[in-house]
């Protein structure tokens, strides 16, 4: 029997990878395609008139044994992600696209639906109800349930094009990024430090080469090398090799940014939508691209001023390390900075790395959701996992209630994308008898390697990394909500974020550092004037980092505000998009858009500023707990309750203001970043 076909029977329902096999997907997807057809007519045919239960809730529940399947698959596709996985979703995507479609434009189901949202009582209703409503009748009007006649075909024709599309940028990024290399000798490794030149040699030696070293584009071995090579020759070589991913060759990504772009556009035109971006930030915090550039020029005239001042300073201090006059090209930045950092402060990741061994920080990260919300963690050497490395831990309550569990996936290979998320394999919602089911929620990330003489030792922004996943994975955990549209990280796309960052703020805590940060040689805890180093440290660069993120937030607006077709070179495109917080001159043949899978395969479009904008929440939101003490047992408590748990149950503005007792402000981000605020307002 497929293993798909019944409710995951193990305890807690535990995903049975090790019965999975790839040839069980597509026959699951289908079955589940026709039972999910079937309960819709069910749902269509039924004499009595449309209410929010028989329509509304019952469309929400129906196609479980398809959500059962797709929730594994597309991680999977994500995660570990071979040629034959690759080659089935050429397969499996245009299905799930046409059965999509065959739903929101199936006319006697949208009049059901539009019935209940007319006739809709809200006194009779909590306010989960109503925004289930809410966001089912949207997802209608927005998929094309409004339009008519020939419109129909066409929506279906362009939403079709586009999951292919999206799918097929995907798969040039993952062959991109693993095709990238630079072999190096024993010569060529001047300035890296010892554990980036043994994964490097072990890297080389996996291939058959043991008497070179190799350095790929994927996250831990590119930013050692662009870190620590003193070669700038190489530096340059690796720099270019990364950002020319994407365009040229047979995996180029070029056109396809072009035709995304496009199809995006006669989508929300269809609709009667200027741009894009219109037609997306209906459904956001921000409302509208007008809203979304205000606040992107808003933080560039705060934090230019500061960006050029750290250039210049950098600038000068290269000079003077190298004895002539420096002008710092993007392949110089991270190699300057860091040591400029060290000169200053007397902290870099070398002498971190050893403090940040992965599985002491595991254990940093787990206990602070035990301090903050009573949370347990244990090993589950027994669930099923879908790769050796991955690792299971069962979470419970204090008082041993469970609440969900979380694998850990921490390391690159060549069947996973690049880069660090957080997604489900089972969201928590209600069951038809009203039982609690919990999510099984899985951390990805790219961290290096484990080699023969040292563990996996992290960086500190590799730690950051880990919280701000870990964040997100709290977000689903704690939900405590009905339905699975409304709960987790069910939200706007710009508030999803605002958990996330904000538990980043511990990072930079001596009291979270003094938790777990011990040597992983002798176990000494981590000296106290090293974290004194670290906290003093944290604003340094802040400039650049702000201006660097907001280049992409105006690249994203720069795709998805165009009002007629773009026809025209992705490299012009890029450069107005972000010549206004240009940092460096555009490097010939280097783009960004052709590896930018946040805004073109990962649901970022007319999103990515959400980044930045739930960074005022965070620090905001910081804030009251600096004010209350950051690990205030009542505040802890009021964000799990007001936030964590409510999901997208209700407005995210109203679930941060009952928690805040207010509107979010931008001071606290200005002030955690050296940046003196003009005013006090309200964002």
């Amino acid at each position: 029997m497929n293993v798909f076909f019944q409710p995951f029977p193990a305890t807690n329902g535990m995903v049975p990878f090790e019965q999975i096999s790839i040839n069980d997907y597509l026959p699951a997807i289908q079955q589940g395609i026709k039972e999910q057809n079937d309960e819709i007519r069910a749902i269509v045919e039924q004499k009595n008139e449309p209410n929010f239960d028989n329509t509304i809730v019952a469309l929400e529940r129906s196609g479980s044994l398809l959500d059962r399947t797709l929730n594994i698959f597309y991680p999977m596709l994500s995660a570990h992600a071979d040629d034959a996985l690759q080659a089935l979703a050429n397969e499996i995507v245009p299905l799930i696209d046409e059965h999509q479609n065959n739903i929101f434009l199936n006319e006697a189901l949208w009049l059901r639906v539009k019935h209940v949202n007319e006739h809709f009582a809200p006194g009779d209703y909590d306010a989960e109800d109503g925004m289930l409503l809410k966001k089912t009748a949207m997802a209608f009007e927005r998929s094309g349930a409004t339009l008519v006649g020939e419109q129909r075909e066409e929506y279906r024709r362009l939403s079709k094009k586009l999951s292919e599309l999206s799918l097929k940028f995907e798969q040039n990024h993952l062959k991109e990024t693993n095709r990238g290399e630079l072999w190096l000798t024993e010569a060529d490794l001047d300035g890296l430090p010892a554990d980036a030149i043994e994964a490097a040699a072990q890297a080389a030696h996996d291939k058959g080469r043991d008497d070179e070293f190799l350095f790929t584009l994927h996250a831990p071995s590119y930013t050692a090398f662009m870190t620590h090579s003193s070669r700038r020759d190489l530096r340059e070589r690796l720099y270019k090799l990364y950002n020319r991913q994407g365009t040229q060759g047979a995996h180029s990504n070029l056109s396809i940014v072009n035709e995304i772009a496009n199809t995006r556009l006669a989508i929300a035109q269809l609709f009667g939508y200027k741009t894009f971006a219109d037609y997306r930030l209906q459904n956001s915090m921000a409302g509208t691209p007008q809203a979304v550039t205000q606040m992107l020029e808003q933080l560039r005239e705060a934090y230019l001023p500061k960006q050029k001042q750290e250039m210049r300073q950098l600038e000068d201090f290269a000079s003077q390390l190298e004895g002539r006059p420096m002008t710092i090209k993007p392949w110089d930045y991270s190699y300057y900075n860091y040591q400029l950092k060290d000169a200053i402060h007397q902290v870099n990741d070398e002498l971190l790395k050893p403090y940040f061994k992965l599985e002491n920080v595991m254990e940093g990260v787990f206990g602070l959701a035990t301090k903050l919300y009573g949370l347990k963690f244990a090993p589950n050497h027994e669930a099923p996992v879908f790769h050796p490395e991955v690792r299971v831990y069962d979470v419970t309550r204090h008082d041993g209630r469970y609440v969900g569990s979380i694998y850990t996936d921490f390391f690159p290979r060549p069947t996973k994308q690049s880069g660090a998320w957080m997604t489900c394999f089972r969201e928590q919602c209600l069951d038809t008898n009203g039982q609690d089911v919990r999510p099984l929620v899985s951390l990805t990330m790219n961290f290096t390697r484990p080699t023969a003489s040292k563990p996996s030792l992290l960086t500190l922004r590799e730690v950051e990394t880990f919280v701000h996943e870990f964040g997100h994975g709290l977000h689903s955990l704690l939900s405590q909500c009905k339905y699975v549209t409304t709960s987790g990280t069910h939200v706007y796309r710009d508030f999803v974020e605002m958990p996330s960052q904000f538990h980043e703020n511990y990072v930079t805590q001596q009291e979270f550092l003094d938790s777990f940060a011990r040597h992983y040689l002798t176990s000494e805890p981590i000296p106290q004037e090293l974290i004194e180093r670290v906290v003093a440290s944290s604003r340094h660069g802040a400039g650049y980092a702000c201006i660097r993120q907001l280049g992409f937030g105006f690249l994203d607006m720069g795709w998805h505000t165009l009002s007629e077709p773009y026809l025209g070179s992705p490299f012009e495109l890029e450069h107005q998009a972000m010549k206004s917080v240009e940092i460096f001159s555009p490097i010939d043949g280097c783009l960004m858009s052709t590896q930018f899978g946040h805004i073109f395969s990962g649901g970022y479009a007319a999103g990515y500023y959400g980044y930045k904008w739930a960074e005022v929440l965070d620090a905001d939101a910081f804030s009251k707990f600096q004010e209350d003490g950051i690990f205030n047992p009542a505040t802890a408590q009021s964000f799990r309750d007001n936030i964590l748990s409510r999901g997208g149950s209700e407005p995210p503005m109203t679930l941060y203001t009952r928690f805040r007792g207010r509107g979010p402000r931008i001071d606290a981000l200005l002030r955690r970043d050296g940046i003196s605020p003009q005013s006090t307002c309200d964002s």
